[in-house]
């Protein structure tokens, strides 16, 4: 898990321009509401990359890398944290929370479970 810093591409008085991916191929994008206490994912993908941005809303990222310890993040609007291959995660919303994901690999549409390998142990088990 990787959170990245969002840097604006262009900001003048009528706002800011922020490229949030440059030179991937996204297979999916997808936005993803919670409801205060919500618990998704718990599980991992073998081949598929996810960028998260958190258009609203509060979101505790639970990950782990094979051998590794937890990681939490507390997400805020405008964070924006990539999980890799194999890095299991799971995401408890701490508010109600709009999330947007960018998905490189099999993981939109009719594929959307064919790369998901879920969790025995739990990362997050809702509050």
């Amino acid at each position: 898990m990787e959170k990245v810093k969002v840097v604006h591409s262009f900001k003048d008085d009528r706002g800011e321009i922020t490229d949030l991916l440059e030179n991937e191929n996204i297979n999916a994008v997808t936005v993803i509401t919670f409801t205060k206490g919500a618990v998704r994912a718990n599980h991992y993908h073998k081949l598929t990359t996810q960028w998260n941005y958190l258009m609203s809303g509060s979101i505790k990222l639970l990950s782990q890398t094979p051998g590794e310890s937890v990681v939490e993040t507390i997400m805020s609007p405008g964070d924006f944290v990539v999980t890799g291959p194999n890095v299991a995660h799971a995401l408890e919303a701490l508010s109600d929370a709009s999330l947007m994901v960018f998905t490189k690999g099999p993981r939109g549409g009719k594929e959307y479970e064919t790369d998901t390998y879920r969790l025995e142990t739990p990362l997050a088990v809702g509050m």
